[in-house]
């Protein structure tokens, strides 16, 4: 019987646990062919494998059939992507992949547990484990859940695990120094409580924003509009400014030439003309259904179309408030 050292992973990121295994001796085996014809596929509760790859065989003690528990054997079950992942495999889960390689339910009789654990022993941590940790930290984090793409650029190397390692712990940060469009995570690496080795994996982040591209040239001060302006979407090194909206209706604070990116300090809040001003006289207009009235009046302050002013009646000398219309009337507010 093969032995096998007991290694326990944890990683933590951020102050909370991600994945938690723990290795127990055990390991599947291939019996001989039952004599019912029946492919006999018996599951232990905890299994601790060798590699990332698994298969059925690794899993599961197998007999019946030769050609059938050859075949079987070789099932794929998929593989371990970080250190310290458990797996676990039920009876649906393993059925439907027997079934996926021609193996139907009804040739097959299941034992042992309704699902079985699969745990990874491993004396080396290597890059990809590293990288895949590191990327999972980020994905907890704003600066990695709004990024498009998450490209590492710096890659650790393997780590080889001490032979007394009884528990092994990785632990993330942020690095402090970032550029624009980069970041590091340091992944501290303990064993049996004590710190043994630091690696940082240094990642590229990529956004997807909108772009805004002059389909002719736009002189100063017209506004935009979906005729002389297009938006397209394009990978940045920045995210997107939140509540991001078209600019139609800004204006360009000087001539935009056909084809330019437009930034947002070339265009600018078209701002409202001044319709009435101060001591102006003004057209009071009250309009309801089948009546019109009217009056003149005078403004006694300056204000924009949409905006409220006091307006002195000539007739009544009444002071009232009244909304700017478009047209340069005002509407009493009754």
């Amino acid at each position: 019987m093969m032995n096998h050292r007991i290694v326990r992973f944890m990683v933590i990121a951020g102050g909370g646990l991600l994945w938690l295994g723990v290795a127990v001796g055990a390991r599947a085996s291939v019996l001989s062919q039952n004599q019912d014809g029946l492919l006999q596929v018996h599951l232990p509760r905890e299994v601790v494998v060798e590699g990332q790859q698994l298969d059925l065989g690794r899993v599961s003690v197998i007999r019946g059939p030769g050609a059938m528990v050859a075949k079987a054997t070789k099932v794929g079950l998929g593989r371990f992507s970080v250190p310290g992942q458990e797996l676990v495999l039920d009876r649906p889960t393993i059925l439907s992949r027997l079934a996926s390689s021609g193996i139907l339910a009804s040739q097959v009789r299941l034992t042992g547990a309704e699902a079985v654990k699969v745990r990874r022993e491993q004396e080396i941590i290597g890059t990809e484990d590293f990288v895949e940790t590191a990327r999972q930290f980020l994905l907890q984090h704003a600066v990695g859940r709004s990024a498009a793409k998450i490209v590492p650029i710096v890659q650790p190397k393997d780590l080889i695990l001490p032979r007394s390692s009884q528990q092994v712990q990785l632990t993330c940060e942020l690095g402090r120094r970032r550029t624009r469009g980069h970041v590091t995570v340091l992944i501290h690496v303990a064993a049996n409580g004590k710190e043994i080795e630091t690696r940082d994996v240094a990642f590229r982040l990529r956004y997807e924003r909108h772009q805004i591209v002059a389909l002719q040239q736009i002189a100063e001060g017209t506004a935009l509009s979906a005729e002389n302006v297009k938006i397209e979407m394009i990978e940045s090194d920045q995210p997107e400014l939140a509540g991001w909206k078209p600019p139609y209706g800004q204006t360009a604070v000087r001539t935009l030439a056909a084809g330019a990116e437009i930034r947002p300090n070339m265009i600018a809040v078209a701002q409202s003309a001044v319709v009435v001003h101060r001591n102006e006289v003004v057209q009071i207009r009250l309009e309801r259904p089948g009546i019109v009235v009217t009056a003149m009046g005078t403004a006694l302050q300056e204000a924009q179309a949409g905006e409220y002013l006091k307006v002195r009646n000539s007739d009544s000398q009444r002071v009232i408030v009244c909304q700017v219309k478009t047209d340069g009337t005002v509407e009493p507010m009754l």
